[in-house]
């Protein structure tokens, strides 16, 4: 499955939402990544987080910052996981609002697992 998450920090809301996509149509499963565009994903799920309690993870470390990001809605797989997470800390390492697309594709992890590409 191809995935795409849209991390972004609202100073002004207080607040941080991901919301993730994915490539949902089968007509679409041969397409080259880079081919793609933003049409070509399908809106899955948006969470919305107070910034006070990110804040509050981060400064807990990363494990418990991925138990708050992960939810019944949104929950990732650890590798992906940990990169949302490491984003939202870059995200809030900054003092301006920002925004990250991050995009994940599982086909990836099985090449790296039996090394072919």
């Amino acid at each position: 499955m191809r995935q795409k998450y849209v991390i972004s920090r609202d100073c002004a809301k207080n607040e941080l939402k991901i919301r993730e996509y994915a490539i949902i149509d089968k007509n679409l499963k041969k397409v080259a990544t880079s081919m793609l565009h933003n049409e070509s994903f399908s809106f899955l799920c948006e969470e919305t987080y107070e910034s006070a309690i990110i804040e509050n993870f981060i400064s807990k470390g990363m494990g418990p910052l991925i138990s708050i990001l992960r939810t019944n809605n949104i929950f990732p797989i650890a590798q992906y996981a940990a990169e949302t997470a490491e984003t939202v800390m870059a995200l809030y390492n900054s003092t301006e609002d920002g925004s990250v697309e991050l995009f994940f594709d599982d086909d990836d992890l099985f090449s790296d697992a039996t090394g072919v590409n």
